[in-house]
Order: C-alpha cells, then structure tokens, then sequence
C-alpha cells in the first residue's frame, strides 16, 4: 500500500462511521507541531484534527525524548505526510536532468498522549484556544486580496463569469458560524479564477457529478474548513448525509491521489484568502 492510499483509508474510514474529517466541529487552534511551532499544511489538517485530540500540539517519538519526556504506555501514533525530493533522473531522450518529488510519511503524538513534557514547558495538556469572535471572520473576508464581489442571493454560490459571490443575507442562516462556513466556500470557489490562483473547474463549465466538479468541490469544503480553523469556528450548517458520504467513499476509493491533491489545493485558496498566497505548501509535514 503506498501513501497515497494509506492516507485515502484513514479518511474512508472517518467517512465509514459518519464523519467527513473537512467538516469537523473546530474547538481548537490547528494542529502545528511542538518543536518547531510550525503549522501542519494541506491533508495534514484534517488526518490530525480528525484524532480528536485536546492539545494543539503534536511531536515525533524521538522529539518527545529529546524533551526529556516520553509516550504514555498504549498510545497509537497519528501519520502525517510530507514531500521530499528523489534521485537526480537523467532524460535519455531530452537530455535533462530532474529531481522527482516523493510523497512519504511517518508518525507523530499529540502532546495529550505524553508525559514530562507540557507541565515542564508550561503548557496546559489540553491546550484548548477559546473560539474567536466572528470579528475574525470579517476580518479575513474584508482583507482578502483582490475579492470578488459580494451579493446577497437566495442561494449561495460563485458565478467566474462576472466573478461574484452570492451569499443570502446572514439572518437567514440559523447562526453566524454557518453563514462564514458557507461564505468561506464560495470564496474559495473564487480562488480558481485565473485573476488569482486559476484552476481548473472554475470557468471552464463541468457538469455536476464529473471528476472535476467533484475535486473542486471538495477544495472549497477543505478550504472553507481550514478559514474556519483559524477563525476558531464551526461550519455548523453542514450536513453529513449518508448518501453524501456514501459518494465520497466512491470516489475516494477510486482515485486514492484525489485527497491529497484537493488538500494542496485548498492550502493555497486558504493562504491566497488570507493574503499568505506567497507562503510554500509542496512540505506538508510541518516539522
């Protein structure tokens, strides 16, 4: 089994028993990891945040011991996924040399999971970060660069070619969480029009149920699940109906390079909404 499909039947399984890992509840800040404070990117999000886990804070086996502390007895490790570069390749045909990205994984802990470590550099085992206030939400919608224009609608949606989004107007929505949730994945939407990132899907018209509405759809649930990370909200209008998951399954299993590549994806229209578009995705593991 290659990482690719490791990675795929982690989440199948999150789908299996009810729960799409881009739509989880968010209570905490998004994983990074404890040495080196950097943040995890793309798949990784939702592989850690899918644990479950009260801290923030994830570290390697031997990163726990060079902390001076060490794993609880019984913990099972989560995997996170990085790229690293291969072998120079020579062309025979071209003449030209390449270096071939290899996607690889190892393991990590949650901080919860270990112990002589958070007491010692004072951090709370459950490293809980109170939900933000919506202002959060406004504030990333307002600063982000080169936005579409916003339209109340009677459904929500993104139209490339006169590069709008509607929205309905937010008393609509049972709470303010679901209207940004909802705000946040058309906006993603918008990220694939070829005035910002580009990407296709976006303008060039797919049919729904095609392979390419299929990822871009899941690149906007990614990204809109990731601009609720940071803001510390849940998209709580979302519904995980069994026939929904039932169809992600399906193509998941299909296509096991599909979830990575919409994680990436989605990494970028994050980063492009929050004015970060120049910020590297290719290292995923965050270490």
């Amino acid at each position: 089994m290659n990482v690719y499909e490791i990675v795929t039947e982690q989440v199948v399984k999150q789908l299996e028993s009810g729960t799409a890992p881009w739509r989880r509840p968010w209570a905490t800040q998004l994983p990074c990891n404890l040495v080196s404070q950097k943040p995890y990117q793309g798949i990784n999000i939702f592989l850690l945040a899918a644990q479950s886990k009260p801290s923030a804070y994830w570290l390697t086996f031997n990163q726990a011991a060079k902390l001076g502390g060490s794993v609880k007895k019984g913990e099972h490790a989560s995997t996170v996924v990085f790229w690293s570069v291969g072998k120079e390749k020579l062309n025979e045909k071209t003449g030209k040399v390449s270096k071939p990205f290899l996607l690889r994984y190892y393991h990590v802990f949650n901080l919860s999971q270990t112990e002589g470590i958070a007491h010692k550099l004072g951090l709370a085992e459950a490293s809980a970060k109170p939900v933000a206030d919506i202002a959060a939400c406004e504030q990333i919608v307002c600063n982000m660069p080169n936005r579409p224009k916003i339209m109340e609608a009677g459904a929500a949606w993104y139209r490339p070619s006169s590069d709008t989004v509607g929205i309905p107007d937010k008393a609509k929505f049972h709470a303010s969480e679901g209207f940004y949730a909802t705000l946040f994945h058309e906006l993603t939407h918008s990220t694939g029009h070829a005035s910002r990132i580009g990407r296709e899907g976006i303008e060039q018209l797919n049919g729904f149920g095609s392979e390419t509405y299929s990822r871009e759809e899941l690149i906007a649930e990614m990204g809109a699940a990731m601009l609720c990370g940071v803001t510390g909200i849940a998209p709580t209008t979302l519904d995980n109906s069994a026939a929904y998951l039932r169809s992600w399954i399906e193509r998941l299993r299909g296509d096991s390079k599909l979830l990575i590549s919409a994680a990436s994806a989605a990494q970028k229209a994050a980063n492009y909404i929050r004015g970060l578009s120049g910020v590297s995705v290719d290292s995923e593991a965050g270490v």
